[in-house]
């Protein structure tokens, strides 16, 4: 069992997440039951699979949920595109949310092969 809090791809993920809420609050009213919630909602993912993964038994159980984070933030970036596509966010935003999730990813992926 691990403490999630302290992992620091569980930090950057948290950190992230709460850009993505505070940055989602300015999109349309009716992007609310859309975008705004599917984007929430992976951005969330991201370190919420990492903190069940850390409260599970086995290595091959945390690196499952690693695993789902990672897809997490494929979900997440394509909604980041989709978002400045639209207008919703800048390009410069999207730079630097890119930059976090590529990060965070590199750090998913470098968990990952430590449990293997």
């Amino acid at each position: 069992m691990r403490n999630f809090q302290q992992l620091a791809v569980w930090q950057k993920s948290h950190e992230l997440t709460l850009k993505i809420y505070k940055i989602s609050q300015s999109f349309p009213k009716e992007e609310l039951f859309g975008l705004t919630s599917q984007i929430r909602r992976a951005a969330m993912s991201i370190p919420t699979n990492i903190a069940e993964g850390s409260g599970r038994d086995s290595d091959a159980e945390m690196k499952r949920f690693l695993v789902i984070s990672s897809g997490s933030c494929s979900e997440v970036e394509y909604q980041t595109l989709l978002a400045k596509d639209l207008g919703y966010i800048s390009e410069t935003v999207f730079i630097a949310l890119k930059e976090d999730i590529q990060s965070i990813r590199k750090m998913l992926y470098a968990f990952i092969k430590r449990l293997k």
